[in-house]
């Protein structure tokens, strides 16, 4: 007797114990794609009943109906043969399931205002522009605040993106030109993009860059026009001594020279008398600022700021 296909495994020898009973090895019961399916293996004798077991009785198997052997030099007929039809087209397959969990990006500007209902940012789905000079603390906050929130946030840093250009990187400190304001321009859609994409499919994200108030190529328009007129914009501004302090424990090409970090920030302080509200962490630590932040973004929610 063979197993239908599909039927359960038998179950899995473990130490200490016998083969289940009444379930003999696959080695002993060749099956359809085994050599000699179609010969008979030796009987296995039923284990004996236990002590006061009475089997049920079994009906008599009805007998089979037998075959008149066919008579010596008897020719058997030819299968009839059937004329080749058409040939069957292939099924054309099927769309693939995406189980990525991937949302198309809606058409236009994506990010509405954020509900004014909502009694704190700690839950909402937000876009949030953290603005400050170097040294302020940006992407310090925006790491901690993104990821100590109760829905899904991602963090999206704007100096990590440029830096995605190895070669032929246009560095600012070398000189402000065409060709570093290209790349800042580049590096700002791609970020716009990704938060776009973020929050269509239900995440949360905070982006940092040193947007000056002055200088319209590197400011608000071109981050309302990537990510949406919902973006909430925030203001980090320390004093100059404790952005200098901070300037001085970066390396690389993070770390300016004081003047730059002097002349950044007095060109930050253009942001007093925007209407964006600001943050002075200078006696804040990282976990004391991103509750200010959390503050600060449920009073905007409220009552979203004109910019």
């Amino acid at each position: 007797m063979q197993h239908a296909v599909g039927s359960p495994l038998p179950p899995p020898h473990q130490p200490g114990h016998g083969p289940a009973t009444g379930w003999t090895p696959a080695a002993h019961r060749p099956g359809p794609h085994h050599p000699g399916a179609h010969q008979g293996s030796a009987p296995v004798p039923p284990p004996p009943p236990a002590p006061g077991f009475t089997p049920a009785p079994v009906p008599p198997t009805p007998p089979h109906a037998s075959v008149p052997p066919t008579p010596p030099h008897a020719s058997v007929p030819p299968a009839p043969q059937h004329a080749p039809g058409p040939p069957v087209p292939p099924h054309a397959p099927g769309p693939v399931p995406d189980t990525t969990g991937h949302v198309p990006l809606p058409p236009g500007a994506p990010v509405g205002a954020p509900p004014p209902a909502a009694p704190d940012s700690a839950g909402t789905t937000l876009a949030v522009l953290l603005i400050g000079p170097a040294g302020a603390g940006k992407t310090s906050v925006a790491k901690y605040w993104a990821g100590h929130r109760r829905v899904p946030t991602a963090h999206i840093s704007l100096d990590d993106v440029r830096e995605w250009v190895r070669s032929g990187f246009a560095d600012p400190q070398s000189g402000w030109n065409d060709h570093s304001e290209a790349q800042y321009r580049l590096a700002r859609r791609t970020c716009g993009f990704a938060a776009r994409n973020f929050l269509a499919n239900g995440i949360s994200c905070i982006l940092d860059d040193a947007v000056f108030p002055d200088r319209p190529v590197v400011g608000l328009g071109g981050w309302k026009r990537h990510v949406g007129p919902g973006l909430l914009p925030v203001v980090l501004l320390p004093g100059l001594e404790i952005v200098l302090e901070r300037n001085a424990e970066r390396s690389g090409n993070r770390r300016l020279t004081d003047e730059e970090v002097a002349r950044i920030h007095g060109r930050m302080a253009g942001w007093y008398g925007s209407g964006l509200p600001i943050i002075d962490n200078s006696q804040m630590d990282v976990e004391q600022t991103a509750k200010v932040l959390d503050d600060v973004l449920a009073r905007s929610i409220a009552s979203p700021p004109s910019w």
